[in-house]
């Protein structure tokens, strides 16, 4: 299966299920579109921040059809100016390469450093989609067995009305 082996691990340690595909290389949510038919679920787009000082890091989860302004974001959060990470962060503190941006990254955050905010609207769907940290397949799995791994990671996270 591709993907990181520690994402497989701790689902399956962890007792859940999900569905799986294989698709070409989709660094983008436009791109992956193409390819999501056939996995049940609300596909998710995952940004990773850092804050103006660079001492704090967030991953921002959203529905993969909604815009969002990073100054609106700002707003919302309250946690001061955010830019992009760079991709040396994000090997830092997830273990990944821009395009394969997951919570499931947060596995490879072995100190809890990034702090995971989510729109509250995902909470309500049956299912979530995600890159199983490797964006050449994709996952889906119940939003409670989601939640359930979130609580295993150890990150803060919380749940937040974007729109």
């Amino acid at each position: 299966m591709v993907g990181q082996e520690i994402v497989y691990k701790t689902l399956e340690n962890l007792g859940i299920t999900f569905d799986y595909i294989e698709h070409p290389p989709t660094p983008t949510v436009e791109i992956a579109k193409q390819y999501w038919s056939a996995l049940e679920g609300k596909k998710c787009k995952n940004l990773f921040f850092r804050n103006h000082k660079g001492n704090r890091h967030y991953l921002v989860v959203v529905d993969c059809d909604k815009e969002l302004a990073i100054k609106d974001l700002e707003q919302m959060l309250k946690q001061g100016k955010l830019s992009f990470a760079s991709e040396q962060r994000m090997l830092k503190y997830l273990g990944l390469y821009p395009g394969s941006v997951s919570p499931f990254g947060l596995l490879n955050d072995t100190d809890n450093h990034v702090y995971l905010f989510l729109d509250e609207n995902l909470k309500h769907a049956d299912k979530l989609s995600f890159h199983p940290n490797d964006n050449r397949a994709s996952i889906s799995l119940k939003t409670e067995d989601f939640v359930k791994f979130l609580d295993f990671t150890g990150n803060d996270y919380e749940w937040i009305k974007l729109y």
